[in-house]
């Protein structure tokens, strides 16, 4: 299967800058592929579309300040870091630009508060970084909030007013490079008004890192390997998807990230407690095992996270869908509407 298959035309102007004041008062658009159906509705209107039992799992991760400006020394050329997964205290893989400038042995100067050293290269043209700082009482977490910057995607081409917009209202566990953006439509009253309704909620962890946004460059999409993040579901969370399932009930996973860590916990006979590393990619031909429905944004062309779309209710539909949605001006991308997959496509 060829990457061109997933390409769309999307007008620049549509890629969403700015959140909506309110986060729930995005767009909504419902895809049945069952029933081959496009709705749209307003995403504070979600338990339209649910019913009560069905469980919604969301990705509890929280966004750190990974973007880090720096000074090579002794030269001074300023080198850009993206911190992506913690390997050990102060030990870091991280994305360097320029990648040319970051060979190994190489320190850089952060502010004369902190200095990290290239001492690996990492597959997939990474580095991997020790940090040192003064230590002064200071742990890494509170010089990283220091001296760090939020990591908003390349497109968005400003900073929010709130950084606080760029993470959901449920994160906890500090450690993604990216938001989980699926979720950045929940409001706290809304996962109340869920609650009410009898909507079962819960949470699973999937540290956001250079798996979820990494081109595909490989013409093939099978040709293609995942980066590994860091992800945990817990036994509580696998025993109530169980039994919603038992009663007949959707499960439904709050975008790509809780989508992967799910399915990557059923690889075994059934779905088990799960905690380490995940590289699965999922694309058409896909066979789902644990989710049945999908809340999730508007992807990037020829991107892994429309593969993984496309697998759920199915290329042609989604491409269909997607072109609705450029049509009608749906805001595209991180800060954009939201998208609902019911009933995944069965063959």
């Amino acid at each position: 299967m060829k990457v061109e298959e997933f390409d769309y035309h999307l007008p620049e102007e549509l890629i969403a800058q700015k959140p909506l004041p309110k986060r729930d008062e995005s767009r909504l658009m419902v895809l049945n592929p069952q029933e081959n159906t496009i709705e749209e509705n307003v995403f504070k209107n979600l338990k339209d579309h649910l019913d009560p039992g069905d469980m919604i799992i969301m990705n509890n991760s929280r966004v750190i300040p990974a973007r880090l400006y720096g000074a090579k020394i002794p030269t001074g050329t300023e080198i850009e870091l993206l911190l992506l997964n913690e390997l050990a205290e102060g030990r870091w893989e991280v994305l360097v630009r320029p990648g040319r400038r970051a060979k190994k042995g190489v320190k850089i100067n952060f502010e004369d508060i902190l200095e990290a050293e290239v001492v690996e290269y990492t597959d997939f043209g990474g580095r991997i970084v020790e940090f040192s700082w003064n230590q002064n009482n200071y742990d890494f977490e509170e010089v990283l909030n220091q001296l760090g910057e939020m990591p908003l995607p390349p497109y968005i081409n400003e900073k929010l007013d709130d950084p606080e917009r760029y993470q959901t209202v449920y994160s906890k566990k500090k450690g993604s490079a990216a938001a989980p953006t699926a979720g950045l439509h929940f409001t706290d009253r809304l996962l109340e008004e869920l609650t009410e309704y009898g909507i079962i909620l819960d949470y699973i962890t999937l540290h956001v890192g250079l798996g979820t946004f990494r081109p595909v460059k490989s013409e093939d999409i099978e040709d293609h390997e995942m980066h590994e993040e860091y992800a945990e579901i817990s036994a509580a969370t696998v025993d109530k998807i169980k039994k919603v399932k038992a009663n007949g009930n959707k499960v439904v996973a709050v975008g790509t990230t809780v989508t992967r860590t799910l399915e990557s916990a059923a690889q075994t006979d059934e779905l088990s407690e799960y905690k380490g590393w995940t590289d699965i990619f999922i694309y058409p031909g896909y066979e789902f095992k644990v989710i049945d429905s999908l809340i999730t944004n508007f992807h990037l062309p020829k991107s892994t996270l429309l593969m993984l779309v496309s697998a759920l209710a199915g290329k042609e539909f989604v491409l269909n869908a997607y072109q609705k949605a450029v049509e009608e001006e749906y805001r595209f991308f991180s800060l954009g509407d939201a998208m609902l997959i019911l009933n995944r496509k069965e063959d």
